[in-house]
C-alpha cells in the first residue's frame, strides 16, 4: 500500500520537466519571440539614415512625447486611486459592494472602440460631462487631456486587481499591534501597510503603463488626432501600414518596444529591490 501511495505522489498532472519546458519554450517562441523577431528583421532591411528619418521626424517625436508621457501620468494616477479603490473594496462593507467590484473589470470586457466612442460622447462639448467642464474652461475631447482620460480608464483594473489580493492576505494583527503601541494612523500606513503592498503597487503600475503605451482603439476617437497635438504613436504605425510602408511601421514599433522594455525592466528591478528590502526588514 505504501508503494502505491509513493507512486501516486510521484505522479504529476503534467509530463516531466524536460517535456514541459520544451513545450513552454516552443509556445513562447511561437507566440512572442517569432513575431517580435519579425519586427526587428523587417526593420533591418532599412538603411540607418532611412531608419533615423522614420523614427525622428517632428510629428513622430511629438507622438512619442504624448504616448509615453500620457501613459506614465495615467499609470501614476491609477497607482494612487487604484490603490484607494482596492483598499475600500477590501477593508469596508457597503451596499452595492459586489456591483462596484464587478465594475472594476468593465474596461477588461468592454471593446476598446466602444470605450473610445463612449468617452468621446461623454466628454465632448455637448456631452453629459464635457458641457460642464467646458463651461469652466476645461476641454477634454480632442485634446491630450482626452488621451489621458482614456488611458486612465483602461489601466485602472490592473492596479486594483494586483493590489486587492495582497491587501486581503495582509496581517491585520500587525496594524493593530502598531496602533496599540501608540502609532499614528499615517505611521501605521507608512511603516506597516505600504511596505506590504508596495511590490504589488509597482506591478500594477507597470502593467497599467505597458497597457497604455500600446492602446489604440479607445484613444483615437477621443484624441482627435491633430498633428503635433494629439496624435499617438500607434496611430502612426497603423498609418504606415495603410500606406504599405511596412519597414517604416516596424521602425517606429521597434522604438516603442525598446522604450517599453527598458522602462518595464527598470520597474522589475525596483520590485526586486523592494522585496529584498522588505525581507531584510522582517529579518
Amino acid at each position: 500500500m505504501s508503494i502505491a501511495i509513493k507512486k501516486r505522489s510521484s505522479m504529476r498532472v503534467l509530463p516531466g520537466f524536460h517535456l514541459s519546458l520544451g513545450f513552454t519554450l516552443f509556445y513562447l517562441a511561437l507566440i512572442v519571440l517569432i513575431p517580435l523577431s519579425a519586427v526587428f528583421l523587417k526593420t533591418f532591411t532599412m538603411t540607418w539614415p532611412a531608419f533615423w528619418d522614420a523614427v525622428s521626424s517632428p510629428r513622430v517625436v511629438a507622438s512619442y512625447r504624448l504616448t509615453f508621457g500620457a501613459s506614465l501620468l495615467a499609470a501614476i494616477i491609477n497607482a494612487v486611486f487604484g490603490g484607494i479603490v482596492a483598499w475600500v473594496l477590501v477593508r469596508y462593507r457597503f451596499p452595492g459592494k459586489k456591483i462596484v467590484d464587478a465594475l472594476v473589470d468593465l474596461p477588461f470586457a468592454l471593446p476598446t472602440a466602444v470605450a473610445g466612442i463612449t468617452l468621446t460622447a461623454l466628454y465632448s462639448s455637448n456631452g453629459w460631462i464635457g458641457q460642464y467642464l467646458e463651461a469652466v474652461g476645461i476641454k477634454v475631447a480632442f485634446t491630450p487631456l482626452g488621451v489621458l482620460v482614456a488611458l486612465t480608464f483602461i489601466g485602472l483594473p490592473f492596479v486594483v486587481r494586483t493590489v486587492q489580493p495582497v491587501l486581503e492576505d495582509a496581517e491585520r494583527e500587525l496594524e493593530e499591534a502598531a496602533a496599540s503601541l501608540g502609532a499614528h494612523p499615517w505611521q501605521v500606513f507608512a511603516r506597516v501597510i505600504f511596505p506590504t503592498v508596495a511590490p504589488a503597487l509597482l506591478t500594477g503600475f507597470a502593467l497599467s503603463f505597458a497597457r497604455a503605451t500600446g492602446e489604440y482603439g479607445s484613444v483615437i476617437f477621443i484624441a482627435g488626432n491633430m498633428p503635433m497635438v494629439s496624435e499617438i504613436t500607434p496611430l502612426f504605425i497603423v498609418t504606415k501600414l495603410e500606406q504599405y510602408d511596412y519597414a517604416g511601421a516596424t521602425a517606429i514599433a521597434v522604438v516603442m518596444l525598446l522604450a517599453s522594455f527598458i522602462l518595464l525592466l527598470t520597474i522589475n528591478l525596483l520590485q526586486a529591490w523592494s522585496r529584498k528590502r522588505s525581507l531584510a526588514g522582517k529579518n
